[in-house]
Formats: C-alpha cells, structure tokens, sequence
C-alpha cells in the first residue's frame, strides 16, 4: 500500500489506540481497535462508490472532501449524530445525552444511552434504508454497455425504461414493510419518506448543476462535456463551483447513510461514545477515506470495472438489511461479509475479464465504453 496515501490513517490509528488506552486502559484499547475494524469491514462498499463520484471532482473538492469531509464524518456522523437521536426520541438536551452516554448503564437500563438508540433504530433503518436503496434501484435499472452480472442486469435495466419505476418500487417497499412489521408505522414511514426526499433532492439538485456545468466546459472547450455514465447523482467529468459543491454534498449524505449501520452495531460492543468516536470515527472513518484516494489516484475503478457493480449490488444487501431493521436487527458480521463477498467476486471477475481480453488482445487500460466496443467489435469480427 501507498504510504503517501494510507500515512495518516496508520498515524491517526496509533494516536487513537494511545488515546483509548489512557482513556480506559487495555479493555479501552481492545475496543477501540474493534470498532476500527468493524467500520472498515463494513465500509468497503462505501469507499468503492465514494471512489465513483469522487474521481469526477477537481482538485480543490477532492480536498474539501478528505479534510471538511473528515471531520463531519468523525463528529457529526459518529459522535453527534447518535447524541442527536437520543435527545431527540427521549427528549434531552444535547448535554444531557452526552451525560447519558458517559455514565455507562446496562443496555438492559431502559434509560440507557444504548437501548435508547436501539429504540430509535426502525426510524434510522427506514431513512438511510430507503436513500441506499433508491442509491441502488437507480443505478441497477440504467444501461450500461458494461454488464457483470448480464443475465439480472440486461432485464432490470430493460425494466427500468419505465419512468419513475424506482420511485414505485421504494415506496411500495416501504409501505409493505412499515405496515407488517413495524410497531409504529407511521414514525417509520415519515422516516422512510424523509430519506427518499433527501435522496431525490441531492441527486435532483446535483443533476442541475452537472447540466450547467456541462454547458460551461463546451463553452470553454468548444466541444461536447464528458456525459454521465450512471455511477451517481452527478458525473461531470472534474466538476468545479457548485457541481463540486453537491457532488461533496452528495457523498456526505451517502457516507451518512452508510455509517447508520456501523454506529447502532458498535453498540452491540459498547456504549461509550468516546471509543466509539476513536474506533467509528477516527480509525475507520480515516481508513475509508485513504481506501477512496488509492481508488481514484491508481485508477483502480478503470482497472477492474467490475467493483462499481459489486459496491453498487453490496449497496442493494445493505439497503435490504437496513430496510428489514424496522422489524428487526441483523447482525452486522453478516452485513460486513455480504459487502466483502460481492467486491470480492466483482474483483475476480474483473480479473478474469482482464485477462480474457488481453487474450484477444484488447488494451485493457482503454475506458470503460471504449472497451465495451472494442469487445463488441471482436465479438462482430
């Protein structure tokens, strides 16, 4: 691995795994590197996609994205986002969470920091289930000359020339789900509503901005701007000023929905916010981030085309198990292996691809469209 790349997640961990330790000695320490690992299993997906969008912004948003995007993803997602459900499903000041959490009751304590946040748990399964699920139905219902698992993905995307079939599907899901296995399912399906909203906007408002930009670049260069090849809300080729500004929007929002499922797991190991802000936030929010850079800057997404399509299909598990999490909990060990199995086999498909095609002797380091006409061409010959 590249140190200039992977350097300060392996320096912010040491500092952590110290920290901890002082904090709360071995056990601390113990848990600490738990949770690092938990999210970075967990996140493989996430920084597959991340790599997706990541790589169509300047130089500029790439960096307000590793530093800005840093520190909301450590405090806000890991820290302050479960203080904020607690006050806000059992009435406390933010303080007064913060005081709850610190004071290490039982989760069997029906007023503890933990089991308040599991009680909240169907209303987070439904917002960040609904907005990676419609992340998921979006992308597999597109076309695209670059197929891995053909034989579902030819016929869903013929399905998916139907107008608005994505929207249908999520909010039929939703309403199913809410209404059989739900204990409060008009909480949930405003949740679930929410995220859907959320998820329409950004990539509505992301869309707009990828239009005006394009039109800027054709502008400037005379020509025809890079089109969208259907691997986010927005895939202006270096989007600069307000595309890049919710091109950033867009991959918090996404990182936030990923993060829902790690932050109520890491529960399940321990309620202390401060190592769960250590392991979650510092050690596996750094590692996803690093893990996203080595992505796009060793062109490893052109390399192997396969990994959009696993992260995308893991994305799909993952928007499932959320989405089942308004009935009841699933384990995140199985939520992390789903995740790891699908990069895994898209990674060895690629590879196999790869060599199939330097067979025929195809320029694997083409782009993705030249290479599917390219083979298309072989194939024709």
């Amino acid at each position: 691995m590249n140190l200039r790349i992977f350097g300060w997640s392996y320096a912010v961990t040491a500092v952590s795994l110290v920290v901890a330790f002082i904090y709360g000695g071995p056990e601390a320490l113990i848990l600490c590197a738990i949770l690092g690992i938990l999210e970075i299993s967990l996140s493989f997906d996430n920084a597959v996609v991340n790599a997706t969008v990541l790589e169509r912004m300047d130089a500029f948003w790439q960096k307000i994205f590793l530093t800005i995007g840093i520190f909301i993803a450590v405090f806000g997602m890991r820290l302050v986002f479960p203080l904020l459900i607690v006050g806000i499903t059992a009435d406390l000041g933010p303080i007064e969470a913060l005081t709850l959490a610190l004071e290490r009751r039982p989760e069997e304590d029906p007023t503890s920091y933990a089991h308040l946040l599991n009680e909240a748990y169907p209303q987070i399964a439904a917002f960040g289930g609904m907005f990676l699920f419609m992340l998921f139905l979006d992308w597999v219902f597109e076309d695209r000359d670059i197929k891995w698992l053909s034989w579902l993905e030819r016929p869903l995307a013929r399905i998916g020339q139907v107008e608005r079939i994505s929207v249908v599907i999520a909010v039929v899901a939703l309403v199913v789900l809410a209404n059989t296995m739900a204990e409060e399912p008009a909480v949930v399906l405003v949740a679930g509503a929410l995220g859907l909203v959320t998820y329409l906007a950004v990539q509505g408002v992301g869309e707009f901005f990828e239009r005006v930009g394009q039109r800027q670049m054709e502008e400037v260069e005379g020509g025809e701007a890079p089109a969208r090849n259907g691997s986010g809300p927005s895939q202006l080729a270096k989007a600069t000023g307000k595309a890049g500004f919710f091109l950033f929007l867009y991959l918090e929002v996404l990182d936030a929905a990923f993060s829902f499922d790690g932050v109520i797991g890491a529960f399940a190991i321990t309620t202390d916010p401060i190592i769960i802000a250590l392991g979650l936030g510092l050690i596996g929010a750094m590692f996803v981030r690093s893990l996203t850079v080595f992505l796009v800057r060793k062109g490893t997404l052109q390399d192997y085309v396969y990994l959009e399509h696993g992260a995308h299909w893991a994305i799909g598990a993952l928007s499932v198990i959320l989405l089942l999490g308004i009935g009841f909990h699933v384990n995140e060990i199985i939520t992390g292996l789903l995740g790891v199995a699908f990069i895994g086999a898209a990674f060895l498909a690629s590879i196999l691809r790869n060599r199939k095609l330097a067979a025929e002797g195809v320029d694997t380091h083409k782009s993705a469209d030249e290479l599917a006409e390219e083979h298309a061409g072989h194939h024709g010959a």
